[in-house]
Parts: C-alpha cells; sequence; structure tokens
C-alpha cells in the first residue's frame, strides 16, 4: 500500500481513542498488508508513554476453524481475543478487505461471528477503541472496483478537521432531541422508526475508519414496515444479495434475500436480539463515492442510512443486546441501477429523491484540510 502516510493515520486513530501514557493497548491485524499500519501504531503508542500489545487475527486462520471446528466451538469467544480485552483499556483493529466471500457452509461463519461478537461487546463496554477498515487491491478487483479509486477516496476521508465536523454534527443531533419517528422509504416500501427520547451521536474521528456519520438508537419495539437493501455486499465473508426485510413491533418477522438467505437467518436466529434493530445511522463523509460492498466503509457515504441489527448503542439510549452488531447500508442516490430513496426525521428531509438536502450537506465531512 504504497503512498499512503500511516504516521499521519495512525495520529489521528491515537487521538481519537485519547491514546495516553499508562494506557494498555491492544492491538488486532486481520492480514499482513496492514502490518505497516500497525507497527505506526505501535511506534506511536510507546512514543506517547502506552504499552501496546499486538495479536495476529489473520482471517486465513479462520478457514482453518471454519473446516474443522464443531459450531459451538465457532461461537465461543477467541480466548486469546478475549483475554486482550479484559487487559486493555484501549482497542485498535486493523481490518485489511481481503476476501469478501469465504468458501465454509453458512451455519458455521454464523457460529464464528457469535464468537467475534462476545469479544466486540467486551471491546464496546471496556476499552476506548477504535476500527481501522483498509481496502486491498485483491477486494477492489472481487468487487469490480477501480482499485486506484478505492484507496484514493478511501485516503481523501481522514483529511477532515475532526474537531470541528464533530461540533457540526452535534447541533444536527440537538437538532432532532425531540424528534419522535425517522422514515427510509423508495418505490419498493417505507420503513419507520421510533426515535422519541433517544440521543442522536456523532461519529466524528474516534471509533471506526473511515469515519462520518450521525446515529442514534430507535425504540425497540417501535419499527414497522419494509426495507429493501439491493445489490451486494459481503458480511462475515458470505455474499449477501437484495436483502429483504419486513418489520411488526419492532421484530423481523419476514426475510429474504437472493443470495446468502440461509446464512441471514442464522445470524437472525442466533439470540432474541439479534431480530431487533440496535442503530439507525445516516453518512456523512462526502469523500466516499462508490459503494464498496462493505459495509464499515459504505455506511459513512454522504448520501445512504443505515440500520444495525442486534447490540444497540448504550449511548444513545438504547436497551437492545445481543452478540450480533450487523450495519446493513442502503444508498438513496440512486446509483447501481437501485432506485431513489428518501429520509426523514419527522417532517425534515436529510435525503430527498435521492437528493442530500442542505440540512444534511452542511455538516458533511471533509470540510477543510487538517
Amino acid at each position: 500500500m504504497q503512498g499512503i502516510d500511516w504516521d499521519e493515520i495512525v495520529r489521528l486513530v491515537a487521538d481519537g481513542v485519547e491514546m495516553s501514557a499508562g494506557d494498555r493497548v491492544s492491538v488486532f491485524v486481520t492480514d499482513v498488508s496492514v502490518m505497516d499500519a500497525a507497527a505506526a501504531l505501535v511506534e506511536e503508542g510507546w512514543r506517547r508513554g502506552a504499552v501496546v500489545q499486538v495479536i495476529a487475527t489473520d482471517e486465513r486462520f479462520d478457514a482453518s476453524a471454519l473446516r474443522w471446528a464443531q459450531p459451538d466451538t465457532l461461537a465461543q469467544a477467541p480466548a486469546l481475543e478475549a483475554a486482550a480485552m479484559e487487559w486493555s483499556n484501549v482497542h485498535v483493529s486493523f481490518r485489511a478487505m481481503v476476501n469478501p466471500v469465504v468458501d465454509a457452509d453458512p451455519e458455521r461463519i454464523a457460529a464464528l461471528r457469535h464468537g467475534r461478537g462476545i469479544v466486540s461487546t467486551m471491546r464496546w463496554k471496556g476499552t476506548r477503541w477504535a476500527l481501522v477498515r483498509v481496502p486491498t487491491p485483491a477486494w477492489a478487483q472481487a468487487m469490480s472496483l477501480d482499485p486506484g479509486e478505492l484507496m484514493a477516496e478511501w485516503s481523501a476521508s481522514f483529511d477532515a478537521n475532526w474537531p470541528e465536523a464533530a461540533s457540526r454534527m452535534q447541533v444536527l443531533c440537538d437538532r432532532f432531541a425531540s424528534a419522535r419517528t425517522a422514515v427510509i422509504e423508495d418505490e419498493w416500501g417505507t420503513l419507520e422508526l421510533g426515535v422519541e427520547g433517544r440521543t442522536w451521536v456523532p461519529f466524528s474521528g474516534k471509533a471506526n475508519w473511515p469515519d462520518g456519520e450521525i446515529a442514534t438508537a430507535p425504540v425497540e419495539d417501535d419499527i414497522s414496515g419494509r426495507i429493501r437493501f439491493p445489490g451486494v455486499f459481503s458480511f462475515g465473508g458470505v455474499k449477501v444479495e437484495d436483502l429483504e426485510f419486513e418489520f411488526e413491533g419492532g421484530l423481523i418477522v419476514k426475510e429474504n434475500a437472493a443470495d446468502g438467505l440461509a446464512f441471514v437467518r442464522k445470524l437472525l436466529d442466533g439470540d432474541k436480539g439479534a431480530r431487533r434493530v440496535g442503530e439507525l445511522g445516516v453518512g456523512t463523509n462526502s469523500a466516499l463515492k462508490q459503494m464498496t460492498g462493505d459495509l464499515l466503509i459504505d455506511e459513512k457515504i454522504l448520501g445512504t442510512v443505515h440500520i444495525a441489527l442486534g447490540r444497540a448503542y448504550p449511548e444513545c439510549g438504547g436497551v437492545n443486546t445481543s452478540a450480533l452488531h450487523w450495519d446493513i447500508v442502503k444508498d438513496l442516490r440512486g446509483t447501481g441501477g437501485a432506485p431513489q430513496g428518501s429520509f426523514r426525521i419527522d417532517d425534515e428531509w436529510l435525503i430527498r429523491d435521492g437528493v442530500v438536502q442542505p440540512v444534511l450537506s452542511e455538516v458533511a465531512v471533509p470540510r477543510s484540510s487538517r
């Protein structure tokens, strides 16, 4: 990954998690392609007086587990990863986008995701954390994207005055403090999500990189209607295409997909909180343009909205618990043959007929250079 200024990027990441002297920092690395990033963070951490330890959670090792381990073993938290969360008070994961599709049984992959979800819950509860999702040429090729364009957008997405952006996003979040309902709609269907009494929070240069969104936790039993996510994306190494949900009383009562349906159902049946929505988010990063098929990047794209099934952000007032936290992105811009859509909070449109409205574009990042 030539041309990437990892020193600058890891300074942003370290600032975001407020890394300082005395911190115990665990670092997970999912592929050798991001080892330079990990090395830069290790250097920065020790320079700040933190104690930094690295674990190779290379996704190639998962292939062996998926091939030989039983589902009940896969569903357990990996012991070393769990121990790292218990030891550390700061955590950073560098997650390379390598292979969007894993050749394994969907039931086993769903079990593996459940085990990793336990570790994620420990991370959320016990550390100041950041995930850095990093594209690779292999991912670009698999998803029919231009590698140069993908990396250029990704690099540009970091280039913002993040404290200033957080202030602007906070103003918008405060504006919706008394909101009652959020609505996502297109020609296929309408989904209404109750948000009364919930807190909107800006995500701006803290936990997820690339960053840039505002989000809340919808009222768990006040979601109804249906929603469709056209196109192809990858989650946990499984390709999912044209995913559809129908909600009643906050619960998914019907699901469908052109591809990956068996995997989807295994995830939804993983625990009692998996069929409920834990998050509603709106992307605010204008440097990101093209849908990549990777949910952690696509959810930040200006002109998209996303829901996350499962675990809710407690800082947003959410109470849903689950080992699952599955962000699923809906592009409302009408790109790639998908229909244009709209998103509003009460009577205020943030995206209308595929067009981002001024109330949302005014808080977009990047707005100015660092």
